[in-house]
């Protein structure tokens, strides 16, 4: 029996030796290689936490010390050594172990919120909770040096800093990167120190120190922060947290848990707030991890144990791909062209544009508030800024895009990646929000392009657009072929049927689900009832020439992987009761849900989003067998199982 199948729950922990501790590491190295190679998921960030991790549950008490993982891709070996080792075999698949912290999976899961820079914010919520009910707990967050990018945990850290009774003990787990290199002065602060050629001297001469020394409480706290030997004026990055009034303890080798398990214990014991800085390495001990100049395995999908080597996905260009290839055509031509990530410049696809022009690709760290705001700063000086950024994050922005651009009508292009139902990666990921949102922006213009061809396009029109916001939208999955119209009218396209003259259904497909939209008008025409398919393409705002087509229709039905309360089919339907036609619109999009993981096609079709179940109930409704659909039925019948 391997020494990791002992462990069952953290207390399996205690009794082990330092040298069933360097084994147990290994174990799990291997385990985790073992099973993300046939699942896919976050591996490099959990390979560099092994020590980290075994560490914080030998020092504190989960679950009834809180443990909060900013964003959560950190916290396999947290699963692992909290019981949930033989489910790992599901990991990400529908019904499986989530790929983040999961409220439901465990009580040791204390927060499941999956985008970055709010661990500290919980935290701070979390500890003062304690102090009021004068509680024996301490609060651990573990966030990253590319979390720390993000205004967000610096607001914490000013709150968490000015109450020095908080029992909460802040891991900085610093590794030098986020999906990529991190950037910015915090990154270049922390970056001196690992590369300063004293560290390594600091590092021992701290480990040696505390090893001696049979002190406690605060005293052993001065020797390991290092004030009373003078560290702290030769290696300072505690120069900014002291600012703040905050007790820092570090560097700390986080791949030596002894080291990491004495300066957990003296902040534990501390009795306030302090903040441990160990440093890790991305994706340790697997040498393709390592060695992968991208991300180091950051997220990947399935791939060979042995070598290293991804698995062959999907055929094709991906949309992302499309799009960063024809944003550098279109940067050759336009100089005011510049591009904007938040810290994923690979994940978007920015990086072709960054390598042709570097000069005019900004990555502000993972600040999506900032990056729009700044982004109207150039936007204002004569730039066209393009910011690529996930669909789901840009919720965190919704304000600066509203104020900072529309109110100032600023040509801003905002790429949403990852748009509609992304699947496995669960609820915070999937980009389902943006077209109930962005419809109350003013001026705003958004695009769904459904193939390769319209995406083209549309950023073509996008980015020729300086007097309000663009947005344009794709998914996850691959890019279809190219899905050609029959004729467009007025900017319509219509895609299959007729507009010669009136027909049963009018069906609206807007981006990704386009396709679902013509097999569901094929479905209608095999039971006789004759269907019109169109894409307006731009489905922001609502073009009058879909208005027109559809007021001839004797039903109108829109497709949207959204959001159906306030989605662009909800817009359509606004505008029908706004002109007081008469024709009804049924809308099918996403339910007001939190999905659970799984793939995209298995939740589409858990939601009723499948071609059978929209053609079912369009025909229905078409011949009568349902009364007429109030929006509470709609919702409803969105969360009904498939048949």
């Amino acid at each position: 029996m391997s020494l990791l199948e002992t462990i069952d729950q953290p207390r399996d922990l205690r009794g082990l030796s330092a040298a069933q501790l360097e084994r147990l590491s290994e174990e799990i190295r291997a385990f985790l290689i073992h099973h993300v190679s046939r699942t896919g998921g976050h591996l490099g960030p959990n390979l560099g936490v092994v020590e980290l991790t075994i560490a914080l549950h030998r020092v504190f008490d989960s679950p009834q010390d809180p443990m909060v993982f900013d964003t959560g891709h950190q916290s396999y070996v947290h699963k692992i050594l909290t019981g949930r080792r033989d489910r790992f075999p599901t990991l990400k698949q529908r019904h499986g172990l989530s790929g983040y912290p999961s409220r439901t999976e465990s009580e040791h899961d204390w927060v499941e919120n999956q985008h970055a820079s709010a661990s500290l914010s919980y935290a701070d919520g979390l500890a003062k909770a304690i102090r009021l009910r004068d509680d024996d707990q301490t609060v651990v967050a573990v966030i990253g040096d590319g979390a720390l990018t993000g205004g967000m945990a610096w607001e914490a850290l000013n709150n968490i800093a000015a109450a020095k009774d908080l029992p909460v003990v802040i891991v900085v787990n610093d590794n030098g990167r986020s999906y990529t290199p991190t950037v910015g002065a915090i990154a270049n602060h922390l970056t001196t120190l690992r590369t300063d050629p004293r560290y390594e001297q600091v590092l021992d001469l701290v480990r040696r120190s505390v090893t001696r020394a049979p002190l406690v409480g605060s005293a052993a706290y001065e020797l390991l922060h290092g004030v009373k030997t003078g560290l702290k004026d030769v290696l300072a990055p505690q120069g900014m947290f002291a600012d703040l009034g905050m007790k820092y303890v570090g560097p700390i080798d986080g791949h030596d848990i002894g080291a990491v398990e004495r300066a957990l214990q003296q902040a534990k014991n501390f009795g306030g707030p302090v903040l441990v800085h160990v440093i890790t390495q991305k994706g340790k001990g697997y040498p393709a991890a390592e060695n992968n100049v991208e991300d180091q395995f950051h997220t990947v999908g399935k791939f060979d144990e042995i070598t290293g080597e991804l698995l062959a996905g999907s055929k094709g260009p991906s949309w992302t791909d499309v799009f960063g290839e024809e944003l550098v055509r279109l940067g050759r031509r336009d100089d005011r062209l510049v591009a904007i990530t938040a810290a994923m410049l690979y994940p978007t696809g920015l990086h072709r544009f960054a390598e042709a022009f570097p000069e005019r690709t900004f990555d502000v760290g993972i600040a999506e508030q900032h990056a729009v705001t700044s982004a109207a700063g150039l936007a204002m000086g004569g730039m066209h800024p393009v910011f690529g950024v996930y669909a789901t994050f840009l919720n965190r922005a919704f304000d600066q895009l509203l104020l900072d651009v529309a109110m100032h009508r600023l040509g801003v292009t905002f790429v949403l990646d990852r748009a509609g139902v992304t699947g496995n990666d669960g609820a915070s990921h999937n980009g389902v929000w943006d077209m109930s949102l962005l419809p109350i922006v003013p001026g705003l213009h958004l695009a769904a392009p459904r193939d390769a061809t319209r995406l083209r396009e549309a950023l073509g029109r996008a980015v020729s657009v300086d007097d309000a916001p663009t947005v344009l939208r794709y998914s996850k999955d691959a890019v279809p072929a190219d899905i050609g119209a029959i004729e467009s009218v007025n900017g319509v396209d219509v895609l299959a049927g007729s507009v010669a003259e009136p027909s049963d259904v009018l069906i609206v497909g807007y981006g990704a689900m386009v396709p679902t939209a013509l097999a569901v008008g094929r479905r209608l025409t095999d039971q006789g009832v004759a269907a019109t398919v169109v894409d307006p393409v731009w489905a922001l705002p609502v073009n009058p020439a879909l208005i027109d087509l559809a007021a001839s229709h004797q039903l109108v039905i829109t497709v949207e992987d959204n959001g159906v309360v306030g989605g662009c089919g909800a817009r359509l339907a606004q505008e029908f009761g706004t002109r007081g036609l008469p024709t009804p619109v049924r809308n099918f999009g996403v339910p007001p849900a939190f999905l659970e993981h799984g793939s995209r096609a298995e939740i589409l079709d858990e939601i009723g989003l499948s071609a059978q179940d929209i053609a079912r109930a369009t025909l229905e409704q078409l011949l009568g067998h349902a009364r007429p659909m109030t929006a509470e039925d709609v919702l409803q019948d969105q969360q009904r199982p498939s048949a």
